[in-house]
């Protein structure tokens, strides 16, 4: 009788520890498996190979060297961060 409480009991405390940490991962997702957007800064400290405080066309790739003339709305040839942030959000991929 021991035996099959301590199994029990023992048997609980793992169903509880990975549910529980299935949970964690979930929240700390968003509860999507979605990442949040890079910030600004996380985009400048990545992109901006000559820290010149702006960005050139040919530093960039994906969405923003997509969307660079919307982007440079002062047209002159690079982006601040302040041109960053007003900048329109990419859409999010479509699921299929």
């Amino acid at each position: 009788m021991k035996k099959m409480i301590v199994k029990s009991a023992v048997l609980t405390a793992m169903v509880t520890l990975f549910f529980s940490a299935n949970l964690s991962a979930q929240q700390s997702q968003g509860g999507k498996g979605q990442k949040e957007p890079p910030s600004v800064d996380e985009i400048f400290k990545e992109m901006d190979k000559d820290e010149d405080g702006k960005l050139s066309k040919e530093e960039l790739k994906g969405p923003i060297k997509d969307d660079f003339d919307k982007i440079d709305t002062d047209e002159d040839g690079y982006i601040s961060k302040e041109e960053l942030e007003k900048a329109p959000k990419p859409k999010g991929r479509k699921r299929e």
